[in-house]
């Protein structure tokens, strides 16, 4: 008892002393302060935190002794500041507390509110040079939100594409049950010419001489169209033929030409939207480096669609002495897109015969997705001659019947020298019958001022023996190794 009575009268002395410490004229008691204060009661159970204090065991303490060492410079423990300061505010005086606590009270009622300070707690990038990898909450679920309406509009699209599939077959069941048998489905004269097939075909004979197999084929694709289309009149079942085509022959006979005819007729039978042909080397299709050869391959594909995209001299596409050379990466694009995209793309290689053959052996999945091979032969002298008429009506020329003997001499000639291009040999040698002529005309009325300097219509558009003359005189008169430019 006489122990607890010590403690209790030392306890009432030291709160006694810290009060006395705080309290002055015109300010608060030490209760009051006690009370106010933010850490509530604790401060007024444990008073002043001093040297004499028996709670926290200090040197001089009678109770505990030295059980506990000073920790810092004066006689209290660190953890609670000095002996004049409340818990957890080392260093602070009465004065500077009271300092702290009028602020408080003077800031205005509407401040910031956010114990962090003015600024945002939000990321702005900062200084960060990656910040632009960053963006707000609700962007980001703004994008999610327009995803799911975009899939949610492809799932009905594919739906309502479904659903329509489904009437269009019910409708065509429906037309077949009640169609009689003696229905007509038409002619397949009036389809030819109705569906403008048969201008094409007049158009391809016309503009082709010779070439009787390659016609024959041609015709027999029509026809297949044009059957098709017939038996799709009647509702039955139809199927997009595989339309890929493999041109194989020698330069000049008329591979171009015949695929530019297969793209008109195409549109006109309704198996492809723009009947144009886009003409394809290796040099628009491979790249130079990786990653290069995917865009320019898609990029050509993409202005071939609806049409025909012919690709000259294909072989080139595969180098079969360098296993990482860039052309096999578009051959699998093309097979890809001729296996997926053949019902809006027709895809046409063409090369000599021998060169395309040893290709589609290195590729035999091109060879199995291309159904029409056509082989060009080389043309004769006859029918290079009427090539050479056909050149000049379409250039409203006219050649003197006595010249085409001596064009046919020419060619003949040419024919046995190198390099040989069959129909663009012949359109050289028109040009320079052309020049020859205009030079002739041009001497005769400007120089040697014949009919006083006035030509006719009839002078201007004929072609005599005389210009083919020049040419035969160049491959006789020529050294050997110059013939060829003849």
């Amino acid at each position: 008892m006489r122990l607890s009575a010590v403690v209790i009268s030392t306890f009432i002395a030291n709160a006694s002393a810290f009060s006395t410490g705080f309290a002055s004229p015109g300010q608060r008691t030490s209760s009051e302060l006690f009370q106010s204060s933010p850490y509530g009661d604790w401060a007024a159970q444990y008073g002043q935190n001093n040297i004499n204090s028996p709670q926290f065991g200090n040197r001089n303490s009678p109770q505990f002794g030295n059980a506990i060492p000073p920790q810092s410079g004066n006689g209290n423990p660190p953890q609670f500041g000095n002996g004049n300061a409340p818990p957890f505010q080392n260093n602070l005086t009465p004065a500077q507390v009271s300092a702290s606590a009028a602020a408080a009270a003077s800031a205005p009622a509407g401040g910031n509110p956010n114990p962090f300070g003015s600024k945002s707690l939000e990321y702005t990038g900062g200084d960060d040079p990656n910040n632009k990898n960053y963006k707000k909450l609700r962007e980001a679920l703004k994008e999610a939100d327009t995803e799911r309406r975009k899939d949610k509009e492809a799932a009905e699209q594919r739906e309502r594409a479904a659903e329509l599939r489904r009437e269009e077959r019910l409708k065509k069941i429906a037309y077949m049950e009640q169609m009689p048998d003696n229905q007509p489905a038409g002619t397949v004269d009036e389809f030819m010419f109705k569906e403008g097939v048969q201008d094409q075909l007049d158009k391809l004979d016309r503009d082709l001489v010779g070439l009787v197999p390659v016609k024959k084929r041609v015709k027999e694709i029509a026809a297949l169209l044009v059957l098709d289309k017939m038996r799709r009149k009647l509702g039955f079942e139809t199927s997009v033929p595989s339309l890929h085509m493999s041109f194989t022959g020698a330069p000049g006979t008329g591979k171009t030409t015949v695929a530019v005819r297969m793209g008109q007729i195409l549109a006109k039978m309704g198996y492809s939207r723009r009947g144009h042909v886009v003409l394809a080397t290796r040099d628009d299709l491979v790249g130079q480096y990786v990653g290069h050869t995917a865009p320019k391959t898609k990029e050509m594909i993409k202005k071939a669609m609806g049409g025909v995209l012919l690709v000259d001299e294909a072989y080139y596409l595969y180098n079969a002495a360098n296993d990482r050379d860039y052309g096999q990466e578009s051959i699998e694009i093309l097979l890809n897109v001729m296996e997926n995209n053949q019902d809006d793309l027709v895809v046409a290689v063409a090369g000599y015969k021998d060169r395309m053959d040893k290709f589609f052996s290195y590729i035999p999945g091109m060879m199995s997705r291309i159904g029409n091979h056509i082989d060009f032969p080389n043309y004769q002298a006859d029918e290079l001659v009427k090539i050479a008429g056909v050149m000049a009506k379409d250039l409203e020329y006219d050649i003197a019947p006595e010249a085409y003997p001596v064009f046919q001499n020419y060619i003949e000639k040419r024919m046995r020298l190198p390099y040989f291009s069959n129909a663009r040999t012949v359109r050289n040698a028109m040009d320079r019958a052309r020049m020859n002529s205009a030079i002739r005309t041009f001497e005769r009325f400007a120089i040697n001022r014949d009919n006083g300097g006035f030509c006719t219509v009839d002078d201007l558009k004929l072609i005599t023996p005389y210009d083919f003359q020049v040419l035969v005189d160049d491959i006789d008169n020529a050294d050997v190794a110059k013939r060829i430019f003849a």
